[in-house]
């Protein structure tokens, strides 16, 4: 047993193998405070799940030496506010509801930034239409959402209504929740006019995807490394997500120049972050697409799998309120990635590979590790936290050292997985 106790929020199995890989994990008790179930999926009941977590802790017959976790809202709101109660180290609540809240952060990021997509607010309680000076192709989205969840591209005015219908029909599974956080900041006249369910029209970038990731600690930010995040051809939807990035040095230098204004803008502190960008090639253009006040979790076995230790020891350290360097380049591949594996129509789930069939799969191949995702029994479209587009089946974290020796992997394991389905109507 070690002697520091910690908990984390919506702590799952994966998640814990990953935390006993960092350094000085024998010092750390971990210790699950409310489930993922409760936190992630369905309707997200906020101040009671963040009442039951007070009486968890409350109960706790220990010192408590931190407070984290690495999942979206609503774990992003209910750290820091926990964390307040008991003077443990956090990010401030506003400043996570500054990156949050999209509409807010980019009005927060026009402050720093210049090259920002046109956007703006759609009504959804009245007549909805585009906002003034903007046209198609655009991008719909509530301002508060996650995992692409009721993102929709539209091109032109049909397509614009039915993702309005769409977005007015499910905005309140995480907005109105969200409305709960907001009343805990002061917020300016413009964001506490329209809440936490309206939706947001912002021009459609162009490029490929791209992303950093970093912490700030006594006000410091800094990036630990730069990501690649790769489409399915002629989808939105993302096939893997690979570190370290393949792109010019030019271009990772200039969203490392660009998350360190934008972050330090929001006044984000004692927090990991991660920062969605579009990378045009052709044009140079570097633009924000999305701020996370939180490191991600997916890309845990991708830095484990280079740099030798995975992401979730900047969180833990930060916890801790301590500095959380991160070594480079001292894991066992050049490069890695997590693959979605996805079907894009509808079905029934009939079969799905067994555990024995996994297994031989990553015996087989080395530096593979498979996630299966969907569930036998099942209806895809019924699972949560789904994009608009598509289905995941299963998540596949490889390391190689190359891509072109990655991809081969990715398509020996899709060879060997074995999934059946019952065609449904969409």
């Amino acid at each position: 047993m070690g002697d520091i106790d910690i908990f984390v929020l919506a702590l799952d199995d994966g998640n814990l193998r990953t935390l006993e890989q960092i350094p000085d994990a024998e010092r750390f008790n971990y210790h699950r405070l409310l489930g993922v179930e409760e936190t992630q999926e369905g309707q997200i009941p906020i101040e009671d799940l963040l009442h039951k977590a007070q009486q968890e802790l409350d109960g706790f017959d220990g010192k408590i030496g931190a407070i984290v976790g690495y999942w979206d809202f609503p774990v992003t709101a209910l750290v820091p506010m926990l964390c307040r109660e008991r003077g443990l180290p956090s990010a401030d609540l506003e400043a996570v509801v500054k990156c949050e809240h999209k509409y807010w952060s980019r009005l927060e990021q026009s402050k720093v930034v210049d090259d920002l997509p046109k956007f703006g607010i759609v009504d959804l309680a009245g007549e909805a239409r585009l906002p003034e000076g903007m046209r198609y192709p655009v991008w719909l989205k509530p301002v508060k959402s996650f995992s692409s969840e009721l993102a929709f591209h539209v091109a032109d005015d049909r397509e614009f209504e039915d993702a309005v219908a769409q977005i007015r029909e499910g905005v309140s599974r995480v907005g109105k929740p969200f409305e709960f956080v907001l009343d805990q900041v002061d917020l300016p006249p413009e964001i506490a006019e329209i809440g936490g369910q309206a939706c947001l029209a912002e021009e459609a970038l162009t490029g490929v995807q791209a992303a950093t990731e970093g912490y700030v600690y006594q006000g410091k930010v800094t990036v630990n490394g730069a990501l690649d995040s790769i489409n399915y051809p002629d989808t939105p939807c993302f096939l893997r997500h690979q570190y370290p990035s393949q792109l010019p040095a030019e271009f990772v230098e200039r969203m490392t120049d660009i998350s360190e204004r934008v972050i330090t803008q929001m006044g984000l502190n004692n927090s990991t972050f991660s920062i969605e960008f579009f990378c045009d090639l052709d044009t140079g253009r570097v633009s924000v697409l999305e701020i996370n006040a939180r490191h991600s979790q997916s890309h845990a076995d991708m830095f484990l799998a280079v740099d030798g230790i995975p992401n979730h020891h900047c969180m833990i350290r930060l916890g801790l309120g301590m500095d959380p360097s991160l070594p480079r380049g001292e894991g066992p591949y050049e490069i890695a990635a997590k693959w979605y594996y996805r079907r894009f129509t509808d079905g029934i789930v009939r079969r799905v590979p067994a555990a024995a069939e996994i297994e031989a799969i990553q015996r087989d191949i080395p530096g593979v590790t498979i996630e299966v995702t969907a569930a036998e029994g099942t209806r895809l479209s019924d699972a949560p936290a789904q994009d608009s587009y598509s289905y995941e089946l299963a998540d596949l974290f490889i390391g190689a050292d190359s891509e072109a020796e990655m991809t081969r992997k990715y398509e020996r394991c899709v060879d060997a997985l074995h999934f059946e389905f019952e065609d449904v109507e969409e």
